[in-house]
């Protein structure tokens, strides 16, 4: 099981939106501080990213740039330049829309694109991402993510049969890569979060098992055996890496399972029950009241109707 796609698609609210944005200076594109996190790649020209508070970032050619959720920023030819919002229509039956800024100045061309997250109930791994992940297009640096990168900007450049088709995994990709980037960078120089959790041989081996096999009735002592070291060894190693103890975390990930379950599926409770672990849905629906605060029934009926 692979635990950070697990983790996205379980957070993913719909499918991304994107905008192919053609920009002649002066020109500035507002994103809002909402549930999004977003993708852009500078196709053509340069830009600076202008951030809510700090130094503005200068993005060329090639670069990829990630902010993530609840961090507005503005990307513009430079700071102070006229300003609209980033819309593309998220009910556009196509993958990426344009958005055209006229001016007299120079070109710039990005791609921009918008994933929605469950903010009601955020993955920790999430809570560990910086606001922003820069990855300037070197030479020789991160090969999957610059063919990446290069493939969605020849679709878009030239498209053809089968374009739409091609560039959806594509930028479902870019997320992927740009935050495995981000892990394996991190994961060199800091012993705790996520990054370290998804790269130390121990810690991932079980939260391999438990985004696995979630409805098993794992036990600390076997989680350890799986991870090959003792069981106090472990215990206290996956507390101080994940930030919560082992049994803890796979309570919580099974209430995150079966929130998915009620919202995106028509299962019945026994079974939703049984995919999350317990063995009765009486047991279910307490510990899902005691995460949620809510019975599951009227949890459905609530997520279902927004």
């Amino acid at each position: 099981m692979d635990v950070l796609g697990d983790v996205l698609a379980a957070m993913r609210a719909g499918r991304p939106y994107a905008g192919r944005t053609k920009c002649w200076e002066p020109w500035g594109v507002r994103f809002p501080a909402d549930n999004s996190a977003c993708c852009h790649i500078v196709l053509q020209g340069a830009c600076s990213l202008v951030p809510r508070h700090g130094a503005p970032l200068t993005l060329g050619v090639g670069d990829a740039l990630f902010t993530a959720p609840g961090h507005g920023h503005v990307l513009a030819d430079r700071p102070g330049s006229p300003v609209i919002d980033f819309g593309p229509s998220r009910g556009d039956a196509s993958l990426v829309t344009e958005l055209n800024i006229p001016g007299p100045g120079a070109f710039t061309e990005l791609l921009c694109v918008c994933y929605s997250f469950d903010d009601i109930r955020p993955h920790p791994l999430l809570a560990d991402l910086p606001s922003v992940i820069h990855l300037p297009a070197r030479i020789g640096h991160h090969p999957a993510l610059r063919a990446t990168v290069d493939l969605i900007g020849d679709e878009l450049r030239r498209p053809r049969v089968g374009a739409e088709t091609i560039l959806a995994p594509l930028i479902d990709l870019l997320l992927l890569y740009i935050l495995r980037t981000w892990v394996d960078e991190q994961s060199s120089h800091t012993t705790t979060g996520w990054a370290a959790a998804l790269t130390d041989t121990a810690i991932a081996t079980a939260l391999h098992h438990i985004h696995e096999r979630p409805e098993h009735p794992w036990t600390v002592e076997e989680l350890a055996t799986r991870a090959g070291v003792s069981r106090a060894t472990f215990a206290k190693r996956f507390t101080t890496v994940v930030g919560q103890p082992p049994l803890a975390y796979l309570t919580w990930w099974r209430m995150t399972i079966a929130a998915q379950l009620l919202r995106g599926t028509d299962a019945l409770l026994p079974a939703v029950a049984e995919r999350s672990g317990y063995g009765s849905e009486y047991a279910f629906a307490k510990a899902f009241k005691r995460e949620y605060g809510i019975p599951p029934g009227r949890y459905r009926r609530q997520r279902q109707t927004n």
